[in-house]
């Protein structure tokens, strides 16, 4: 059976010490300058050594591969207390547009550098294989604009990337036990810990 193509970004599973992911979030805030799209699923890291909005908190961009990386976007809106995450102006937008925009957008960011997440493999690699198992890697954030704008991002762990460089963003942990994921084959979906976080330091794999 094929594995189904559904990127989703980054999706938190749990926490290191087993317990199951909390709901747990901080509010961060992407500046009206910003170009970029954002969507639920995204890496985001904070914007320059230091920074904030009117309103005292940190502001983010869409994190690069191999950069480190402050958290995963799990709630998008414009409300700088938090939720509702909605956008007040159009209730059917569940993501950040391409472009400058008029006001400034507030996101919920998983930032514990401790949760597990679910990602997808693509790229321009081969398929990994077992040898990429406790290995590093860098995700892609992907086609920032699609034809049709998705609810989720687009972020794949990019299968060309895998390596032991201590700044790679990710470690693959093990790929996902679920019967609609066949390991080592295409579009597989993995579990990962961010390795470079702004949290803490990068390690090299062994």
């Amino acid at each position: 059976m094929a594995n189904p193509n559904v990127a989703s970004g980054l999706a938190p599973v749990r926490y290191m010490n087993g317990a199951p992911w909390n709901g747990a979030v901080n509010l961060y805030c992407i500046l009206a300058a910003n170009t970029n799209a954002f969507w639920i699923g995204d890496p985001v890291t904070t914007v320059g050594s230091a920074g904030g909005d009117a309103n005292g908190l940190p502001s983010v961009t869409l994190a690069a591969a191999g950069a480190a990386v402050r958290g995963v976007i799990v709630a998008i809106g414009t409300s700088p207390r938090g939720g509702p995450y909605i956008n007040f102006d159009n209730l059917s937008r569940m993501y950040r547009p391409a472009g400058a925009q008029s006001i400034p957008y507030y996101i919920a960011v998983v930032d514990d550098p401790m949760v597990i997440f679910e990602i997808q493999e693509a790229g321009g690699g081969s398929v990994l294989t077992t040898a990429a198992v406790n290995r590093n890697a860098n995700f892609n954030t992907g086609s920032r604009a699609p034809a049709i704008v998705p609810t989720v991002s687009p972020t794949y762990l990019d299968n060309a990337s895998v390596a032991v460089t201590a700044t790679l963003n990710l470690r693959i942990l093990e790929a996902v036990p679920r019967p609609d994921n066949v390991p080592f084959t295409a579009l597989q979906k993995w579990r990962v810990l961010i390795n470079n976080h702004e949290f803490k330091t990068g390690t090299a794999s062994p």
